[in-house]
């Protein structure tokens, strides 16, 4: 009799806590709508659609005929901290527990072309990422991997050039063959002008850099992913989806026009040309997004010219939603992760990273790292989503919310190329002013309570439950400044200095800038000695 007397006390004090409103209970007067805006309807009636097939153009159903079927997409855990050896630790752990791909994150003064030992660094030495001063740092950095085994992400964008000349560089010293390296430097500018800040250079001076990149590597690493077209860094600046979607093909155009005007082929670059997209809470928006996507990219390539279904095909990284992360009831995002993974996967996407649980309080420790890895395993080898091609073809729903996404950021993409296309767009400060209205509308509704966040502003709690969190110690900058200090008295001066006087000559000719990147590399040169060089020449933006 106690015991059934503490249970029904038990479940009246949980009822009393987690009890959903009553408004919520009836709503036959709520207008449903996806973040965007959109209306989701009560039920859909059949929609007429074309014969679309898997693997066949306009790509809407995926870009292979089997897709996880024939193989799984990378497993590709984001990671970097501290110094260049203690993610070196980060990285074997996550090869031991099933990654497939490594991703790797830099921090600030890395990203922004400044030496740790530069004033500027202060303070954020090792925070976000991990501090990559030289070539030096670089071959700690993948010590005991082979980069011709694996395949590297690097989320680099100002110094992509720099840092892909170092990834170059050591995989020439392992003796690797060029031909084989493959992985992804992000190297989208556009998107930071507009969403994330870490530029340096003018746009005009920064897009000659990404187009000499693209160059480059069709000739000399031709399995490289030369960008990665992102429109996940949009999203966590507060975009809509449709928003995410629109802007991020329109950069896109303007790296393909970019290309094209320089006189590269179409048909070449645009297979090398990859795609990073968020993956928020909405989980059928998500996924029609993605389907969305593929379907009008293919059209903006055919349309530019290009010819072959490769040169065609949007490939694309997902990343879930790291905005949509709380600091509340930390391990409620073990469940938005799982979900926002989920909806990846129904969505096609060829590679995914998945956020740890306690990434709104700090970067993620060992035991949430391998929690979000386990995510993806389970989604893969347990749920069955991956034994038929895009399983969800055919719902009402799905393909009507997919055209929906398609005309919404359409009319977008339209107002962009009327400006005259993205560069224009962002100086202008269109982009940038459609973001902040999509953010500001949407934390209104947060602070009003119309949008719950389960444990923000609806089912609270009083303690929370994640008291570990990973710390990076400030005395990293100290020993960052002294291996910087020690390598300049052990390299070559006087064939560091000729190479970046090299570099400098370059920059004021119309020639391909990475020979003379790498050059500067291969003689131990910094990151920020051959940033300033690059500063000289274009200014700052």
């Amino acid at each position: 009799m106690y015991i059934f007397v503490e249970a029904k006390a038990l479940i009246i004090t949980v009822l009393k806590q987690n009890t959903v409103s009553i408004d919520l209970i009836h709503m036959t007067d709520k207008k449903f709508v996806t973040s965007s805006g959109i209306e989701i309807k009560e039920t859909y009636p059949d929609v007429e659609r074309t014969a679309e097939k898997p693997g066949e153009f306009p790509f809407t159903r995926g870009i292979q005929k089997d897709m996880y079927r024939g193989r799984l997409w990378t497993m590709r855990q984001y990671a970097g901290f501290s110094t260049a050896k203690a993610s070196n630790e980060r990285y074997h752990y996550l090869l031991s527990q099933g990654t497939m791909g490594l991703s790797v994150a830099f921090d600030l003064p890395t990203q922004i072309g400044y030496d740790s030992d530069h004033e500027m660094a202060e303070g954020e030495v090792g925070k976000v990422g991990v501090a990559i001063d030289s070539l030096r740092d670089m071959e700690i950095l993948f010590d005991g991997i082979k980069l011709e085994d694996i395949t590297t992400s690097m989320t680099i964008n100002a110094t992509a050039s720099i840092l892909l000349a170092m990834y170059i560089a050591l995989a020439k010293r392992q003796g690797a063959d060029l031909k084989k390296i493959s992985g992804t430097i992000q190297n989208d500018i556009l998107k930071e002008y507009a969403a994330r800040g870490t530029y340096i250079y003018p746009p005009k001076a920064s897009m000659r850099i990404i187009t000499d990149i693209f160059e480059y590597c069709s000739k000399e690493v031709p399995k490289w992913n030369t960008i990665s077209i992102s429109g996940y860094h949009i999203r966590e600046a507060g975009s809509t989806a449709v928003q995410e979607l629109a802007f991020t093909l329109a950069n896109g155009k303007a790296y393909l026009n970019a290309a094209l005007e320089k006189g590269l082929d179409i048909n070449i670059f645009a297979k090398r040309l990859s795609f990073f997209f968020n993956c928020h809470n909405n989980f059928f928006e998500e996924i029609a997004k993605f389907r969305a996507a593929r379907r009008m990219w293919a059209g903006i390539t055919k349309g530019l010219g290009a010819t072959d279904e490769k040169a065609q095909m949007l490939r694309f990284h997902t990343q879930t939603g790291g905005s949509t992360l709380t600091a509340q009831q930390p391990l409620n995002n073990v469940i938005r992760v799982t979900n926002q993974a989920m909806a990846a996967v129904l969505g096609g996407t060829q590679s995914l990273h998945t956020n740890g649980y306690d990434e709104a309080l700090s970067l993620p420790t060992e035991a949430a790292a391998k929690i979000a890895l386990r995510t993806q395993q389970v989604i893969a080898f347990e749920s069955g989503v991956t034994d038929t091609v895009d399983p969800l073809a055919g719902s009402y729903f799905i393909e009507a919310l997919t055209d929906e996404i398609e005309q919404a950021a359409q009319i977008y993409i339209e107002k962009i190329d009327a400006m005259g296309g993205s560069v224009e767009a962002i100086e202008n400060g269109y982009i940038q002013n459609e973001i902040a209205a999509a953010s500001y509308q949407h934390q209104l509704e947060v602070e009003n309570g119309s949008r719950i966040i389960v444990g923000v502003n609806k089912f609270g709690q009083a303690q929370e439950t994640i008291t570990e969190t990973m710390k990076i110690d400030e005395s990293i900058r100290t020993f960052q400044t002294e291996q910087l200090r020690m390598l300049k008295t052990q390299r070559n001066a006087e064939n560091v200095q000729k190479t970046l006087d090299d570099l400098r000559a370059a920059t004021r000719t119309d020639a391909n800038l990475m020979p003379f990147i790498l050059a500067s590399v291969e003689e131990y040169a910094t990151l920020g000695e051959i940033a300033d060089v690059l500063r000289d020449a274009f200014g700052e933006y």
